[in-house]
């Protein structure tokens, strides 16, 4: 499991700058003014500073950017960083300039003159989020990039405190979520996955592991049969957070397979090994119940997790079955490397009839269609209830986090309509982002607001993007965090 440093909140120390080691950052103003803490570090190098926002170069960068003084005289650090910042620091560029200050975040520390600044807490959480690295199966390298202290000297470090544990709830709830979305699958089994989400009873989580049994018991066949070709057992993993008051909970719901070969519709075999990130909604609802209970959240949220593995076997799921879902509704087979909805259907109804909550809201790594429609900037969002949807993507947008609204319609229906069982669990290629939520809308009960997140373009992705480096991102966990904090807690 990756480590996420504790930022450290403390007294400007003017004294201490020739002597810190690693990297020191210093803010400067975009007319090229500077605090008493960058003033003191263009002392000591001798104008170098000064000459910097003074040039033409610095007048070219835009706010954000930053420009490196490597090795500078009469300080023990290797490299000065200066980034260029309006007068106001807002929450958005705050981040920013946290992201470029932890892409060159090496093994040595690294010290932020902060001074007035507000926003503090964002550039913070965005250095620790940018400078993310899963090396848990680099032998001998582990190491090498190992990450320095971070130190933010400001004028008033009490003021700071607070903030901190906050930004440590959020981090670690992501870092938890890009680690299970870039763990194997011979390592992240079925099994593995639900210990770690029986780790969050350390947090004061109550968590319940729903075995084959169980499930069996409920009538989850839609689920059972997605994983019944594997050696590793289907499970449910349910977990609490009861912070509030008396209040129906928001339920969360994710998509848990482990591993998706697409099952006896197997996929071509270039590629397939990014099949390991299809457990991305469920990492995301287990890193949101670790971000909530770490903040101690005055709010009631369930997070439910589907934890499946679908493989080829002798007692594989075949095109053309026929399965019972817990509902009660029939559903042809189409094609079972559309699973996840399957996985779902069955989890969405269970979580409604054990906790008739407030709200729910499902994430997956569900449709290949969304990918091509929103690339990998936005997730899908699907919604039955105009307030709840408006909420969530007030609560993304603020946290930068994409996501963009498609529709639903009953005119897609009678793509999921079947001959020979109530209804059929694929439509066809037209429209396969939406239709996948239309089958998913039929398991969400009348009257139950509800939020459907297709994640399967920005739960992993290619390169890097503005606050993770190219792999697993944690989309959503800071969304979701922001959501439950404005509209759940009181």
């Amino acid at each position: 499991m990756t480590d996420v440093t504790r930022p450290d909140f403390t007294l400007l120390d003017l004294d201490a700058l020739s002597e810190a080691t690693g990297r020191i950052v210093v803010l400067a103003g975009g007319d090229g003014s500077l605090d008493k803490g960058a003033r003191r570090v263009n002392r000591l190098t001798k104008g170098a500073v000064a000459r910097l926002v003074e040039s033409e170069a610095f007048s070219d960068m835009k706010a954000g950017e930053m420009t490196t003084l490597a090795w500078p005289a009469n300080l023990a650090a290797e490299a000065v960083d200066v980034v260029k910042v309006e007068k106001r620091l807002t929450p958005d560029l705050a981040r920013k300039v946290g992201a470029a200050i932890g892409a060159k975040r090496g093994k040595g520390d690294t010290l932020v003159l902060g001074g007035s600044h507000k926003n503090l807490d964002q550039l913070a959480l965005a250095l620790l989020l940018r400078s993310y690295a899963f090396t848990d199966h680099k032998t001998g390298e582990k190491d090498k990039v190992t990450k320095g202290a971070v130190t933010v000297m400001v004028n008033q470090p009490e003021a700071w405190k607070p903030t901190v544990d906050e930004v440590m709830a959020v981090a670690e709830g992501v870092v938890m979520t890009r680690d299970l979305v870039s763990e194997p699958s011979n390592i992240l089994t079925t099994t593995e996955f639900a210990a770690r989400a029986v780790g969050l009873k350390e947090l004061g989580v109550k968590v319940e592991v729903l075995e084959e049994a169980d499930l069996d018991k409920l009538g989850m066949r839609a689920l059972l049969g997605v994983g019944q070709g594997s050696e590793s057992p289907s499970k449910v993993v349910v977990m609490e957070w009861m912070g509030g008051g008396d209040e129906a909970p928001l339920a969360l719901v994710g998509k848990g397979v482990v591993f998706d070969t697409g099952g006896i519709s197997i996929k071509p075999a270039a590629g397939m090994e990014d099949m390991t990130m299809d457990m991305g909604g469920a990492g995301v609802v287990t890193g949101v119940m670790k971000t909530i209970a770490a903040r101690k959240a005055k709010a009631n949220v369930v997070g439910l997790i589907g934890l499946v593995e679908n493989m080829p076997d002798g007692k594989a799921q075949r095109p053309g079955d026929i399965v019972t879902t817990m509902k009660g509704d029939t559903v042809e087979v189409i094609n079972t490397d559309a699973e996840g909805r399957m996985v779902l259907c069955d989890v969405l109804w269970y979580a409604q009839e054990r906790f008739k909550p407030a709200g729910v809201i499902d994430l997956a790594t569900l449709t290949g269609a969304c990918v091509i429609a929103l690339g990998h900037e936005n997730a899908g969002v699907f919604s039955n209830d105009d307030d709840f949807c408006k909420a969530f993507l007030k609560a993304a947008e603020t946290e930068e986090e994409g996501a963009w609204r498609l529709p639903l319609g009953a005119a897609y229906d009678k793509l999921l309509k079947s001959e020979k069982a109530d209804f059929k669990h694929v439509g066809g290629r037209p429209a396969g982002s939406i239709t996948a939520a239309q089958f998913l809308q039929r398991f969400i009960k009348e009257d139950m607001p509800w939020i459907h997140l297709d994640i399967a373009g920005v739960a992993d992705v290619k390169s890097d993007t503005d606050l993770a480096p190219k792999g697993a991102t944690g989309w959503g966990v800071r969304a979701l965090n922001r959501l439950i904090a404005e509209t759940c807690e009181h």
